[in-house]
């Protein structure tokens, strides 16, 4: 099957608004921009090549737009992609994308897509998508990942798996066809009950009618819990495939209309016509379905923890609070229900929420995370910015307490040979001082020894730029956090060289 690579792709995705808690997602609190972001692995056998997809899922609300003609506007972002193996770059491209036009840039709540496409070879390679707001001049958004790329060009493989939102017949062949079909990626993970079918396309490559023991071998899709790896009953798909080629293409579809809110797993395997596995993989997926119960009884709202909190006031409050774990499509419901005057309807939200990413100890959760909310507003708020939207804040609140805290107000460490950007630095506006020390700016150090999804001792570094007691997070290891290589630079005043890492760099290299 002939495919286009090193192409790319920005289409209007629709009028709606962005479901968020996708693969991976730009924060908003760093640069105001938001976007979804995903990838997926697959392999041309005629070739012997891998190659990767990418996709970014765009929020146009959160971009700010300029006018380009009489009655039009648009946003556009700069974007660069890096790929490195080891200390090498392998791949890199730096492009501006711009979003579709508008009459009024107030009418800016669609989405839109950016979908690449080019050749790796096996390997394991360091991620890098930087995103910057050309419009608004914002600092650039910066994501990183880790990418794994195997195919074995003998052997049986299978590619990873993409949801799809919308699949129709090839008209005319575009970077969005496979098999015949156009195919609109789905760029998250989130599924809210206006999902009612999951949509996964992968492919198999080299398998043979050794492999199968005949001529046909069966597809199943099914769908189990996260927790514990069962099956759910009633949420499968099953189709029977020929073996033709080095490719075989597979798009089927689970209805998931009547599966509960939960967090489960797609897996999808090739099975011999005997019901052995010969391949298999498998995608996570959150639900969130509040009209069907797991168990089956209604649930009654006014009884449970949320239905206990009354004032409307303290219950925006919580709502609101909800944003540091929040996906945008959550945190758009629950900015809209602040704006109302409806009890019930936000003491329901408030359950379905905790309940969704809970179960059974959606009460439990709640209670620990409003300890936590108290902790972080009394210790972390600011003149009128609560606790839970201080970036310190919404670190504690997403991540946990951390294991290690280290605290410095006036951390002064060592000059080395060669590591000044001068013989003399200037402290305080005084008169310059010969070299031999680096006064920092006051800096919190956070470790946190294990974040779930990603590896161990993340680290965390606010620092308060401004000495006003007002941290901001200015670099991170983390999976999707801010990540500033030249923050040393910036947090020794500029007595450090942009590529010098001195003893703050030690510490937090060390995590402590």
């Amino acid at each position: 099957m002939k495919k286009t690579i090193c192409k790319s792709l920005v289409l209007l995705v629709g009028l709606v608004l962005l479901a968020g808690g996708a693969k991976a997602q730009f924060n908003p609190a760093q640069g105001g921009l938001s976007a979804l972001f995903g990838y997926s692995t697959f392999y041309l056998p005629e070739e012997g090549k891998p190659y990767v997809e990418t996709y970014l899922d765009f929020d146009a609300s959160t971009l700010k737009f300029a006018r380009t003609g009489d009655f039009t506007h648009r946003a556009t972002v700069e974007v660069t992609l890096v790929v490195r193996r080891s200390d090498s770059v392998v791949y890199v491209k730096k492009y501006d994308l711009n979003s579709p036009t508008v009459t009024d840039p107030k009418q800016n709540y669609f989405t839109f897509l950016d979908l690449q496409r080019f050749y790796l070879d096996n390997g394991i390679y360091d991620l890098e998508f930087s995103l910057r707001d050309k419009v608004s001049g914002a600092s650039p958004t910066v994501y990183n990942d880790k990418l794994v790329v195997y195919y074995a060009q003998d052997k049986p493989s299978i590619s990873s798996v993409q949801l799809m939102s919308k699949v129709s017949p090839t008209e005319q062949e575009n970077i969005l066809s496979r098999a015949g079909m156009d195919m609109l990626p789905y760029v998250n993970d989130f599924m809210p009950a206006t999902v009612t079918s999951l949509k996964p396309y992968f492919e198999i490559y080299n398998l043979k009618r050794q492999d199968v023991g005949g001529e046909q071998f069966d597809v199943v899709c099914t769908i189990v819990k996260k927790e514990t790896g069962a099956a759910v009953p009633g949420f499968e798909s099953k189709r029977r495939h020929h073996v033709a080629g080095a490719i075989v293409p597979v798009l089927q579809e689970v209805d998931i209309a009547a599966l509960p809110s939960g967090n489960y797993e797609l897996v999808v395997a090739a099975r011999d016509l005997n019901g052995e596995t010969l391949l298999s993989t498998r995608v996570g997926f959150q639900r969130s379905n509040p009209k069907v119960q797991a168990s089956g009884a209604p649930v009654d709202v006014a009884t449970s923890f949320a239905g206990l909190i009354t004032d409307e006031n303290l219950l925006n409050y919580y709502l609101k609070a909800l944003y540091p774990i929040s996906n945008e499509h959550q945190k758009r419901i629950a900015e809209g229900l602040v704006e109302k005057n409806d009890l019930l309807g936000k003491q329901t939200y408030l359950y379905e929420f905790w309940t969704d990413r809970s179960g059974l100890n959606a009460a439990a959760d709640w209670e620990q995370y409003r300890k936590w909310l108290e902790y972080v507003d009394e210790h972390y708020s600011y003149p009128q910015t609560p606790g839970y939207r201080t970036d310190r804040g919404r670190v504690y609140l997403q991540y946990g307490p951390p294991d290690h805290i280290r605290d410095e107000k006036n951390f002064v460490g060592a000059l080395r040979v060669g590591s000044g950007t001068s013989s003399q630095v200037m402290i305080s506006g005084n008169a310059p001082e010969s070299r031999g020390h680096i006064y920092y700016l006051p800096y919190q150090l956070w470790r946190y020894n294990r974040i779930e999804g990603d590896d161990a001792n993340r680290v965390f570094l606010f620092w308060d730029e401004m000495r006003s007691g007002y941290y901001k997070l200015l670099n991170s290891n983390a999976r999707g956090e801010h990540l500033d290589p030249y923050w040393e630079h910036r947090l020794s005043q500029g007595q450090l060289d942009d590529d010098v890492v001195g003893e703050v760099g030690e510490q937090f290299n060390r995590g402590y």
